[in-house]
């Protein structure tokens, strides 16, 4: 099973940023056994939920060619709990991207209250790992279109963003 931390993408904008939803929910296991009596997200998820807004605006701008992956999380802050009800909104900005990785910062809001602040570097698999099928790239083409990222994203020059024709068949 695959875990979706993030509901759908509102904003995308190709190597710039990218916003999103999580919308969090009493329906959610997880919430009850975290801290049983008292339903609150947990801040890894909501960490990870940054980071997969930051991943996807990492994989879309290399056109899902680089193997990403989370390598370090220099900086995190929490201000406040998410607990049912309320919607977080996932906002990532892409800071650099190279070769090796890149580095992503971002920020999730509860309304207009900030509710969590994150830097997160990432990496691109080379040598001898960019030869084994640890991901494969149709799995977040399939990701992006479940989250809605074509139908609200654009490229940099401010054309529709479209799936990499190399995974388009």
């Amino acid at each position: 099973m695959r875990w979706y931390w993030i509901d759908r993408f509102i904003e995308f904008e190709s190597g710039r940023y990218a916003k999103a939803v999580k919308n969090v929910s009493l329906a959610e296991e997880y919430l009850h056994d975290h801290f049983p009596g008292y339903p609150v997200m947990p801040t890894s998820l909501v960490m990870e939920g940054l980071a997969q807004t930051g991943g996807l605006l990492v994989c879309e701008h290399t056109g899902f060619r680089e193997k990403v992956v989370l390598a370090k999380v220099p900086r995190v802050v929490f201000y406040c709990e998410a607990i049912p009800g309320d919607s977080l909104i996932y906002t990532a900005a892409l800071d650099y991207i190279r070769d090796d990785g890149a580095m992503v910062t971002a920020t999730s809001h509860k309304g207009s209250k900030l509710q969590a602040e994150i830097e997160i570097m990432f990496a691109h698999l080379n040598g001898e790992h960019h030869a084994k099928t640890l991901f494969e790239p149709e799995a977040y083409l399939r990701m992006m279109r479940m989250l809605r990222a074509f139908e609200v994203g654009h490229a940099a020059d401010g054309s529709p963003l479209r799936p990499p024709s190399q995974l388009v068949g």
